[in-house]
């Protein structure tokens, strides 16, 4: 699985961060990115930024996918 988010669409609500912290961060700009490890995908974010999910996180990402409130957390199989 990998996952990346728009921030175009993002609320900067840390729903994510709060679910899955070692897959979700919010920066300076108060926006939500994923990271893969220790690297944040911010260069250049959005679909370019997709981030490989360990599959024990899988079902948190999920889970932040879901209860996202910007719906900006996109998954790909």
């Amino acid at each position: 699985m990998k996952v990346w988010i728009d921030q175009d669409l993002c609320t900067g609500d840390g729903l994510c961060e709060e679910i899955a912290p070692a897959v979700f961060t919010l920066l300076d700009d108060g926006l939500a990115y994923v990271k893969e490890g220790t690297e944040v995908k911010s260069q250049p974010g959005g679909a370019e930024g997709l981030a490989l999910v360990p599959a024990d996180l899988e079902s948190a990402v999920t889970e932040a996918s879901e209860e996202c409130p910007g719906e900006c957390i996109f998954i790909e199989e």
